[in-house]
């Protein structure tokens, strides 16, 4: 790598700039202190690989005051419901239950296997609302901690739970810092964000827990460094003033990589309404539509397939959007999704975080803004002061 880096100064004609010394940070020698450290060593559910005590070594070499990019990093842990996946990750053990394969009885390794299984953290993604509590986070400042404080990391657990449910282990992702001069940028690998190579982890409890809403769970994770550049997780969660608890140790350095690019399913039992009704009125107000002038005009001839209406099907043909047609472009928009913004009257989408309005658009002839709109029928609409200013919306 370190001559590959070589190479591309040269080629760039930046060897008077930039100097590569190969080596580990652990054995390298510098002519003198640096400003700034940049690296990107976090691993999965932050530690793994434990890249970040070389990271904390480099620091010999930072001038007093320098910097450092990531600069903090922050371990969040929250438990989790997923039946599927228990009931998955259980059924691996079904293979030593025979007790005649090709006349060897496997069944006594049954219990040993099925211990392997759950020692494996799951590296995947899930759906933000399988969580059953607000996470509790483990923050580290790398510009202040010690290498020695990453070999052995212990993070109390006390949750308020909010969803009822059986609690199927622990999950685990995390967010870095780049604390600038000016302006802090946060890299997030957290479940509701865009997925990262990171993805995140979830480590299964062999023995459920059963939970109800408002009770308090407490527990631990504990991080114990080990000789194979990871470290062996302890998790225990039990529900206080039961007694009830469960525990596991899992080996991070041996994950079960289970994660498909696939986008992940909505849990079931978390709709607030009825996912029918909500279809069917959604369908069934698409048969409106807003002429010229701001009225409703009874016909479905104005509907577009992604159930947009619009004052001029001609001007903003295209199926699934809108596609830079004149007066306005507003680009492709998939056919379901929530549309968020406005357009003025441009040839582009002007302005963006300023024109949302309760994530509906509001489009039309020199469109404004409809401050505290929270409508989701795409037949509701309002008149702005005079001609030419129809609204509508989208579903």
């Amino acid at each position: 790598m370190a001559s590959h880096a070589e190479a591309l100064v040269e080629h760039n004609k930046l060897s008077d700039k930039v100097i590569v010394i190969p080596g580990k940070v652990e054995e390298v020698e510098i002519p003198e202190l640096v400003d700034v450290i940049i690296s990107e060593p976090m691993g999965y559910m932050l530690y793994n690989e434990r890249m970040l005590e070389s990271y904390l070594h480099a620091k010999k070499w930072l001038k007093p005051n320098g910097k450092m990019f990531p600069t903090t990093g922050d371990l969040h842990v929250a438990p989790f419901f997923d039946d599927a996946l228990y009931m998955e990750h259980f059924s691996k053990a079904n293979f030593w239950y025979q007790n005649s394969f090709y006349g060897v009885d496997l069944s006594n390794l049954r219990e040993s296997a099925l211990e392997e299984y759950f020692r494996q953290p799951i590296v995947d993604t899930f759906d933000v609302r399988i969580l059953m509590a607000k996470p509790v986070t483990h923050s580290v400042n790398f510009l202040s901690a010690a290498e020695d404080d990453l070999h052995r990391i212990e993070i109390p657990l006390h949750y308020t739970v909010h969803t009822a449910g059986s609690v199927h282990g622990l999950a685990f992702w995390f967010d870095v810092l780049f604390q600038g001069s000016n302006v802090p940028v946060w890299l997030s690998t957290a479940p509701q964000e865009p997925l990262t190579h990171w993805y995140q982890v979830r480590c299964l409890l062999p023995t459920p827990i059963f939970v109800k809403v408002g009770q308090a769970l407490s527990g631990k994770v504990l991080l114990i460094s080990n000789r194979r550049q990871s470290y062996d997780v302890e998790i225990e969660l039990m529900v206080d003033g039961t007694g009830i608890k469960s525990k596991n140790t899992l080996d991070l350095k041996n994950p079960y990589f289970r994660y498909t690019g696939t986008q992940t399913p909505i849990p079931a039992g978390t709709n607030t309404v009825s996912p029918t009704e909500l279809y069917w009125n959604m369908a069934t107000s698409s048969t409106s539509a807003v002429n010229e002038n701001g009225t409703l005009d009874g016909s479905c001839g104005n509907m577009m397939t992604n159930g947009l209406v619009v004052n001029d099907p001609a001007t903003y043909a295209g199926a699934g959007g809108i596609l830079g047609a004149s007066p306005y472009a507003l680009g492709g928009i998939s056919s379901g999704m929530p549309i968020v913004s406005a357009v003025p009257n441009a040839s582009t989408l002007e302005g963006s975080s300023s024109h949302y309005v309760s994530n509906r658009y509001v489009v039309g002839n020199q469109a404004a803004i409809i401050q505290g709109y929270s409508g989701t029928n795409c037949g509701e609409y309002s008149n702005s002061k005079g001609a030419y200013h129809s609204m509508v919306y989208s579903r």
